[in-house]
């Protein structure tokens, strides 16, 4: 619960995105419904990833849907272009048009879907606020942030469900107890923090996609270290797990205010990963792609480079 580093404005409110899902699949683990419907470590991490749309990830979907004997049909996170250029390529080339599995977020609705069934929920409004399914999501998401649940901020996220706004310092925290979770909390939402960690470790490429994703490629760099989550619109998580540097886990957590994605926020994940002495020597060289890289005119000429300039300020 102590701020350790920071830049900016820790204060700051804004919506996890797709940050939350690790947290979303707690209630699958913790209210047994992962365990009676026999969910596999790969499934688990799939729910909380914001996955490419490869056959990798659509196979599991659609196996997590047919042990919950629902069809996609179900599914009500819409549908986009696979972030998997390759798979959207295909897709082009053959005349088709992406499917609902495809959509980052089908492996946290499949999840969310199971939830409800295990519940006794209904399935046809399971995005709704006032589901039970959304419902034990916001109570572990006040417990973990430690942000009251009556003062989250509730909005729609881009897949349907409701999205919760805290500061960023409450993200932070948020992670440092989902990779360290207090021993007040009880023992199977412990239990579900260990498994989440285990499967996002185990199997980075179900969190991202197999190649040129932030989380698959920070968690393979140092692998069984840490969890790393992307959200929309400029947001990053990460948690570190108990280590000699941190024995108690360090949580990061940040927010690029003008929301890019792509162009601001992996230099600065890298550099303040490096700057926590988490990312060292071949750990920093494996995602040295994201550190830096450079601004080309219109003729291929390179006449400048993106790259962090900040050093984190101590407590």
């Amino acid at each position: 619960g102590n701020v350790v580093s920071y830049f900016g404005v820790p204060e700051t409110v804004t919506y996890l995105r797709s940050s939350a899902k690790p947290l979303q699949a707690i209630p699958l683990l913790a209210s047994g419904a992962a365990e009676r419907f026999g969910f596999t470590d790969q499934e688990v991490a799939l729910a909380c990833g914001s996955h490419s749309g490869e056959p990798i990830h659509t196979e599991i979907v659609a196996e997590m849907l047919r042990k919950i004997e629902l069809g996609p049909e179900a599914l009500k996170c819409g549908i986009h272009e696979p972030y998997s250029l390759e798979v959207a390529r295909k897709l082009r080339e053959a005349g088709e048009q992406p499917n609902v599995l495809q959509n980052n977020c089908s492996g946290k609705h499949a999840a969310m879907l199971a939830l409800a069934k295990h519940l006794g929920a209904p399935t046809e409004n399971y995005d709704s606020p006032q589901n039970p399914v959304q419902l034990a999501v916001g109570r572990i998401v006040s417990q973990f942030s430690g942000v009251p649940q009556e003062d989250l901020a509730v909005g729609v996220d881009g897949c349907g469900v409701p999205v919760f706004g805290i500061t960023v310092k409450a993200m932070a925290l948020a992670y440092v107890r989902l990779v360290s979770p207090p021993l007040a909390f009880e023992k199977p939402i412990r239990d579900a923090c260990a498994r989440i960690v285990k499967a996002m470790t185990s199997f980075p490429e179900l969190i991202g996609g197999t190649s040129d994703r932030l989380d698959t490629e920070i968690m393979r760099a140092a692998p069984s270290r840490l969890i790393s989550k992307v959200g929309a619109e400029g947001v990053y998580t990460a948690g570190v797990l108990p280590c000699n540097e941190w024995p108690r886990g360090l949580g990061l957590a940040l927010k690029i205010e003008d929301g890019d994605d792509h162009r601001a926020r992996p230099p600065v994940v890298v550099e303040s990963l490096r700057q926590l002495g988490v990312l060292r020597d071949d750990s920093l060289e494996a995602v040295s792609r994201y550190a830096f890289f450079p601004v080309r005119n219109r003729r291929g000429d390179v006449v400048g480079e993106i790259r962090a300039s900040f050093s984190l300020d101590s407590l």
